[in-house]
């Protein structure tokens, strides 16, 4: 399968993911700890289908602490970007957050030695100057009441600030782990190996916050189950194939385009039925236009 059509449809996955938590009625954690149960549950199923569990016995153990560091690192993203939202708003926890690529691009060069070309390192910047248009967009609307629109400072933001800068250095170090795991092992082997050590942590930290993870009903076990699919299956699993194919600072700076789908389909969905305005609409164009010029094939 192509690797541009891998990374459309893990797109759309990841941009489920918001609207899904906004109907949501469950802490962050119990959702982050269901939706990866679900997820490990289908992924034991294709081990055993496909017999790739095998794989991991040619595993060394510096392969396995890597791999369990990734998940460590996305689990701790889970946490610290869903958090960051009860704290700042939005818009602010979506910008930092976009700071990923930044930081992919910059680790993959040090550690990877992919170092990004100058039209990659341009289109970067266009997609984080649309990234920053999104959700300044968004927040006219978040607070139309502080200084016409704009955010008030305070220690309570801050704190939610630094989460969404923790959520962005996190992701990037999940990726940028990924890649070189995910060279020795086939895709269902990899991430039912990260996803299992993520859902561990994520246990750990629910249990630490005293998040409880039963007693839910059937609404909500249905919206996790959805989440399961969408953003952990079609999404993070999507992205983790292209690992294989793409480098991680590209595919980190395609998952940018998630703000565009969610928007979009926050908009349509029922329940919910948020329309973006002209400033948002604008941001997610750019923002698109930088992903299509960074992501192209590197001249030989």
């Amino acid at each position: 399968m192509p690797p541009a059509l891998v990374l459309g449809l893990a797109i759309f996955g990841i941009s489920v993911s918001g609207p899904l938590v906004r109907l949501a009625h469950a802490p962050p954690l119990t959702i982050a700890a269901w939706r990866l149960g679900f997820s490990l549950c289908a992924i034991a199923a294709m081990l055993v289908y496909t017999g790739t569990w095998r794989q991991y016995r040619r595993l060394t153990r510096g392969d396995v602490l890597v791999a369990l560091a990734a998940g460590a690192s996305l689990a701790l993203h889970f946490w610290s970007w869903i958090a960051s939202i009860s704290y700042t708003s939005v818009a602010a926890s979506v910008v930092l957050v976009n700071l990923s690529p930044v930081i992919v691009a910059l680790g993959s060069a040090a550690w990877l030695h992919e170092r990004p070309t100058r039209a990659q390192v341009a289109g970067i910047a266009i997609a984080l100057a649309g990234a920053v248009l999104l959700a300044w967009g968004d927040a006219q609307r978040a607070t139309p009441g502080a200084g016409g629109g704009g955010f008030v400072l305070s220690s309570r933001a801050l704190f939610g600030d630094l989460l969404a800068i923790a959520g962005a250095v996190t992701v990037s170090g999940y990726l940028l782990v990924g890649r070189r795991v995910r060279q020795k092992l086939d895709l269902w082997p990899y991430v039912g190996l990260v996803y299992g050590a993520c859902f561990v942590c994520v246990v750990a930290l629910a249990a630490a916050a005293g998040q409880p993870l039963t007693g839910y009903a059937p609404r909500e076990i249905t919206i996790f189950a959805g989440m399961a699919l969408g953003p952990m299956l079609l999404g993070h699993t999507g992205f983790n194939w292209a690992l294989r194919y793409r480098p991680a600072y590209v595919v980190s700076l395609v998952a940018l385009g998630e703000p565009v789908g969610a928007t979009v389909l926050a908009m349509l969905l029922p329940g919910i039925r948020e329309t973006p305005n002209g400033a948002t609409l604008l941001g997610g164009a750019v923002l698109l236009a930088g992903v299509a010029y960074a992501s192209r094939p590197r001249r030989s």
